[in-house]
């Protein structure tokens, strides 16, 4: 069975106000759920397991208490900690495969999760990522003190994809370590991870300038569809 495990245990202390980003509102609908739909809609996922905060279970239950998932997973004090309870969650349950997303992405396509899914038949972990198109440049202070080549560099995305033995036992070997991605801890723990094309419109909410971006690209996109039905 393949499983998507979704990171919804963030406080979004860069976004600011009451509500954590995830529970915000985009295009009438909370963020976290627009996530969750589409990994709810794609035919190759068999469960879905939501992490929360512990003080968030009643946005989590406004926001996604219908969709019929299993109970979520409270987090941890970092998002490593926060991930690697939701893999031992997961345990014992008949899972093989794993793709580990953040909730707050929610412009991920089932194109995207096939492709990382695809990539998980040959290789230990498949992520999305897509490369580096500007220039690059290394500061000391407000200085700018160098160019950085960007041959080979690529920014890491969402879903990353693994084995599920093998990524549940690296992020106990490596738990405390705060490595910046789960990549990192396969990475570290000698596991075959490949990149598979990411998508620009897959980013991550983080601000208030994204959230303003986000709502305009889901303008868009119903302008499309209603255009194309119409």
């Amino acid at each position: 069975m393949i499983a998507a495990l979704i990171v919804a245990a963030g406080r979004g202390t860069r976004f600011g106000g009451d509500v954590p980003k995830q529970y915000r509102q985009l295009g009438g609908l909370p963020i976290l759920r627009r996530t969750l739909e589409v990994f709810r809609a794609h035919p190759a996922i068999g469960r879905i397991q939501v992490i929360i905060h512990p003080q968030d279970l009643p946005l989590y239950e406004e926001a996604a208490g219908d969709l019929g998932l299993p109970p979520p997973v409270a987090g941890g004090a970092t998002r490593q900690d926060s991930v690697r309870q939701g893999l031992e969650a997961l345990a014992g349950l008949g899972v093989t495969k794993v793709l580990i997303h953040d909730a707050v992405r929610p412009f991920v396509t089932p194109e995207l999760i096939g492709r990382v899914i695809e990539a998980l038949g040959a290789h230990d972990g498949a992520i999305a990522a897509i490369p580096v198109v500007d220039t690059l440049k290394r500061a000391e202070g407000e200085r700018c003190a160098g160019t950085v080549p960007r041959e080979g560099l690529w920014r890491a995305q969402t879903p990353q994809g693994f084995d599920f033995a093998k990524i549940l036992a690296a992020h106990q070997r490596f738990a405390g370590q705060e490595l910046t991605d789960d990549a990192a801890l396969a990475e570290a723990a000698g596991l075959d991870v490949v990149l598979v094309r990411g998508s620009e419109e897959n980013f991550k909410i983080t601000t208030e300038e994204d959230l303003e971006r986000a709502a305009l690209l889901l303008a868009g996109r119903e302008a499309r569809a209603a255009s194309e039905t119409g």
